[in-house]
């Protein structure tokens, strides 16, 4: 499974880079395949592992702002496990061709 989330917090003013480093770090901490772009930070792993993650990202920002946003896609597929990569290298192979 995929999921691919953004935390962020609310009623902090416009500079939130601290609090979303914050969240960061925790799914960077949690061993588990992830990757950080401008908009989400997707991680992968199995249902269980990878949905206490996101929980502990929003509950470290929830810990310094009064209230949080969470948007979270998932793709969930059974036996699939490297997804991040391959996926990206589909469309980098259909590109080049």
């Amino acid at each position: 499974m995929i999921v691919a989330f953004s935390v962020t917090p609310l009623g902090v003013g416009d500079d939130v880079g601290e609090y979303v480093a914050d969240a960061v770090r925790v799914v960077r901490e949690s061993g588990l395949p992830n990757r950080t772009d401008a908009m989400f930070t997707s991680v992968e792993g199995e249902w269980d592992e990878v949905m206490d993650v996101v929980k502990r990202a929003v509950a470290v920002v929830e810990e310094r702002a009064p209230r949080v946003s969470l948007v979270l896609k998932a793709d969930i597929r059974p036996g699939v496990t490297d997804g991040l990569t391959s996926k990206v290298e589909t469309v980098e192979r259909h590109l080049s061709a």
